[in-house]
Order: C-alpha cells, then sequence, then structure tokens
C-alpha cells in the first residue's frame, strides 16, 4: 500500500520513506512469535524494542506509518509549531515596546510549517521500519486483525503467537453534529498539513489540543474563537489553573464561549459557518476553518477482537491491572485501554505489559504515578492527586500554594504569571499531589512526579539544595513553607525558652566561642 502525506514535498517524502516504505516486503513469518504486536505507536514501539532486546522473537504489524500520533500529528509536530507561535510572541511584543528587527512584520506561517515538517522527519529514523528491523523485530506492514485467540493475519500471513499486545491507540472523534462532516473540519491528522495560516479559525474544544493549536494560531495571527461546552477551559485541571489560561488567551485576543454547545455546521462557496446554542440564545459564526479538538475514538475498527475472545467497549480495549484482556494470551497498552491518553503513559504502560506478559510479573497499572502537562503559555501541568480530590480529603492533606511571583527566577524573566501548588498528606508529610502553571511547568513537574512515586516526604525536597536562580525553586520554597506551617505555638514557645536559657548561660558569646576553639584574641593596642 502507497501512502503520501499532504503536502507531497521532500520532508513528507522522507517521512513516508522513514515509516512506511513503498518497497517494503514483509517477512516470511516465523512459525510462532514469542510477541505479536499491533500498532506501531509509543507503546507498541516501545513493547517491540524491549522484547526484542531481551531475546524473544517479535512481530510488530503497523497498517499505516510508524511512530502513531505522537511523531505523526501529535507531540512532535505540536510542539514544533507551540515552538515557533512563541517566537512569533516574543518578537511582536518586542517591537511593540519599539525595539525593531529585519524582515516581515508577521510570521511565514509556510516557512514555519516547512520547518515543522523538516524536524519531523529528521526524528523519524528513530522509529523508522529499518532501525526495528535492525533491532530484531519483523515488521509487517499491512492490516492485521485477529482470526483465532492465539494467531493474528496481516495480508495473508499468519502470525502465531505465544503472547500479543494490542496497541493500536486512539484517534480524534467527530461530535455528532449535523453538518460537521460536510464542512470538512480540520482535526490533528489534517492540521499539520497546512500551508496557508486561515485568517479565522474556530476551535471546537477547549482541552489540551484545543487551548495548545488556538493559541499558537492566534500568535501567528488568524483571528481564533474556541467553543467549549464546559463553563471553563481545561475542565479538568485545577480550577485556578483554568483560569490563568483563560485571562492569558483573552489578553491574546483569543474569544472564549464556553458553556455553550455547536447545534449545527454549514458551508457552501467555500465559507464555513458553525450555529452555537450560547446560553439559550442562537449564535452564527463565520469562520475559514473549523478544527474539531473534542472527543476520543479507540482504534479497534477492524481488529476482529471478538475472534480472539477479546471484550471491549466504546472507550477502548477492556483490561486487569496488569492490561491483560479477557484474552489472558492477549494484553494491550497506551491510548487504546486507558484514560492517560500520552506518550509517556503508554511508554511506562508498555514497559508493564513486557514484565507481566514475558516474565510473569505483577506489576499493576494503577501503581504508576502519570503525570501531565498542555503546552500552553504558560504551561499547566500537574500530577497525583487533583484540587477536587485534595478537598475531599481537606481533613487528611495540607495544600499549600505559591504564586510564581515570589520566585526571583520567573521575576528576572518576567514569567510570574502562573502559581505552584503541593498537596501534602498531613500525618506524614509525604507529597500527594501537585500543580503548576508556568513557563517551564513540564519541565519542573517532574520533581513531584519523583516524590510521589517514591513516597518522599516534603521534609526531603526543603533538604534538597536546588540552584539559584530557578524556577524549580518554587518546590523548595513550598516545602519550607510546610515547615513553618509545623512550627506549632508549643513548639515555637519551647524553642524560645531554649534560646532564653543559652544566652543567659553564655553571655558573651565570642569570649565563649574563641576559647573553645583555641582563638587567641589579639590585644587591643
Amino acid at each position: 500500500m502507497s501512502i503520501t502525506v499532504q503536502p507531497d514535498d521532500v520532508h513528507n517524502r522522507q517521512l513516508v520513506e522513514h515509516l512506511h516504505p513503498a518497497d517494503w516486503k514483509n517477512p516470511e513469518p516465523l512459525a510462532r512469535y514469542n510477541l505479536v504486536v499491533i500498532g506501531a505507536g509509543p507503546a507498541g514501539l516501545v513493547a517491540a524494542a524491549s522484547a526484542a532486546g531481551l531475546g524473544a522473537k517479535v512481530a510488530l504489524v503497523e497498517r499505516h506509518l510508524m511512530g502513531g500520533d505522537c511523531l505523526n500529528y501529535g507531540c512532535v509536530p505540536s510542539k514544533a509549531l507551540l515552538r515557533a507561535a512563541k517566537e512569533a510572541h516574543v518578537v511582536g511584543n518586542a517591537r511593540k515596546s519599539g525595539m525593531s528587527f529585519d524582515g516581515p512584520d508577521t510570521p511565514d506561517f509556510a516557512r514555519v510549517m516547512e520547518g515543522l515538517r523538516q524536524k519531523r522527519s529528521s526524528i523519524a529514523r528513530h522509529d523508522s521500519v529499518a532501525r526495528f528491523g535492525e533491532l530484531g523485530v519483523d515488521v509487517f506492514l499491512g492490516d492485521g486483525r485477529f482470526v483465532s485467540p492465539a494467531c493474528i493475519e496481516v495480508d495473508g500471513a499468519r502470525l502465531n503467537f505465544h503472547r500479543a499486545v494490542i496497541a493500536t491507540g486512539a484517534r480524534v472523534a467527530a461530535p455528532p453534529i449535523p453538518g460537521l462532516n460536510e464542512a470538512s473540519p480540520l482535526t490533528n491528522e489534517t492540521l499539520f498539513s497546512l500551508v496557508d495560516l486561515p485568517a479565522r479559525l474556530i476551535v471546537i474544544g477547549a482541552g489540551p489540543t484545543g487551548c495548545e493549536i488556538a493559541q499558537a494560531f492566534s500568535r501567528f495571527g488568524a483571528q481564533v474563537t474556541i467553543v467549549e461546552m464546559a463553563e471553563r477551559v481545561l475542565p479538568n485541571e485545577d480550577p485556578d489553573a483554568s483560569a490563568v489560561l483563560k485571562g492569558q488567551l483573552q489578553g491574546e485576543g483569543i474569544e472564549l464561549i464556553l458553556g455553550a454547545s455547536v447545534v449545527r455546521a454549514e458551508s457552501a462557496d467555500g465559507h464555513k459557518t458553525i450555529v452555537i446554542d450560547d446560553t439559550g440564545q442562537e449564535r452564527r459564526l463565520e469562520t475559514d476553518e473549523i478544527l474539531v479538538a473534542a472527543g476520543r475514538a479507540p482504534n479497534i475498527d477492524g481488529l476482529d477482537l471478538e475472534a480472539a475472545g477479546v471484550d471491549y467497549h466504546r472507550r477502548g480495549v477492556m483490561v486487569s491491572d496488569r492490561l491483560q484482556t479477557t484474552n489472558s494470551r492477549v494484553f494491550a497498552a497506551g491510548d487504546i485501554c486507558s484514560p492517560h491518553q500520552s506518550t509517556h503513559g503508554a511508554d511506562a504502560m508498555a514497559r508493564i505489559v513486557i514484565e507481566n506478559a514475558l516474565f510473569f510479573g505483577r506489576k499493576k497499572v494503577s501503581s504508576l504515578v502519570i503525570p501531565s502537562c498542555t503546552y500552553t503559555s504558560p504551561e499547566i501541568a500537574h500530577v497525583g492527586l487533583t484540587a477536587a480530590e485534595a478537598g475531599k480529603k481537606s481533613e487528611e492533606i495540607t495544600t499549600l500554594t505559591l504564586p510564581m511571583s515570589a520566585v526571583d527566577r520567573a521575576i528576572l524573566e518576567e514569567e510570574t504569571v502562573g502559581f505552584a501548588r503541593v498537596h501534602i498528606e498531613r500525618r506524614t508529610g509525604r507529597v500527594r499531589g501537585a500543580t503548576m502553571v508556568s513557563a517551564h511547568a513540564g519541565e519542573s513537574i517532574g520533581e513531584m512526579a519523583l516524590a510521589i512515586a517514591s513516597g518522599m516526604k516534603i521534609s526531603s525536597i526543603a533538604a534538597t539544595i536546588h540552584p539559584y536562580p530557578t524556577q524549580r525553586e518554587v518546590w523548595k520554597k513550598l516545602a519550607d513553607g510546610w515547615s513553618k506551617e509545623r512550627l506549632t505555638p508549643f513548639v515555637a514557645g519551647a524553642f524560645k525558652v531554649f534560646f532564653n536559657l543559652f544566652s543567659r548561660r553564655n553571655p558573651n558569646p565570642t569570649a565563649h566561642s574563641t576559647k573553645r576553639f583555641g582563638i587567641k584574641e589579639i590585644e587591643k593596642t
């Protein structure tokens, strides 16, 4: 099967050559594989590479492009886009401040997108068919489907297995809005094929993807509107974090229509319109492009899971806490079976699968501590207990918050928008959750993820020397705040009595200290 990625330029042709070469010939199947992996996204690639590295006989099946959503339509291209948008925003603000720069006043969107495609194609070799072949994995390109509880068929070839992993991921699912499909909306799978910047963009959904893309396109110069059914952006995040991002997006000129539903979409003569119900009032919004960033659907079509005895529902494959399906031979990992839809979450689950499937391990997915981050400006990162969960345990949990304006590095870099918040178990002092809203939240949340995963006490954070000045120092400041909070009036009074007694015993502390250490005072002349 020949695959073309639009626009059909040198970068995308190189991408396809790495990830689904037109001249690829599937290998002759072995009699039986220790592991067959369906889906070559993050979970599937990690599972296949790990198992092959341990000496297992592994087959990897992919119907489209190796690398999955992350490389082709998700993390990689979106972060390249956000980087360019941030640079455009900085330059734009500098010009407003009176600085002059050579070049056009507005970003060259076509060049930005070409740079994105170039970066993506340069990374693609890490996920390539050739590289996994070199790792000892038999790569089969084509549609894979179960034909029995222990066999998968790919274009007529039968792959018998001892164990299998379903890692086919998920995709954007357009909401059932009349006329939407006819309006040819963008999704993350088509967004990065754009060459020209749409003058107007409506984003349906104010989740992480919707907010990231809305901010990026606004910074490139598009007129952007976000429509969201919930009453706030990022409805699953800490409400205070949502409020910060709401203010930032509105401050950059993005129109937010919250608590509204899309009634229908219309398209005629190249013009697109969505009709929304905004607090009982019908409104018509004209636009050049519509981006659907709400809803996900599991990629289970065509797998014939019934033949394998694998149960599933509308959210994906059903698995146990050890990621085993209703067929004891078959496991699943990644977005196909998890609410934690992220590359790093898929990676972690794939490692659990390898241990449990091939080495009779007992690892549980519920034991994972998986942080998340929305890469807007500012970034919003979270791990562990949410604010709502901590609130329900207010008798057990102490919550401390510090604004980024209290952090020197944030002040110096004029990045004081945001805050850091930590939830601490009152009895033990262990870290149970954290949220950070800052320019570098994604880079900084790992410290709290480590603290939670290792059962670390907040006092250990306080005792850790952090480099100065850094924005991550906010965690140490919060930890010091915990120590001060634990200083009860009784303890403070005891310290006061101690120091009073100490000062009475040593009325001349200088003389005491010099004698103690054998220091001879210089006689006054």
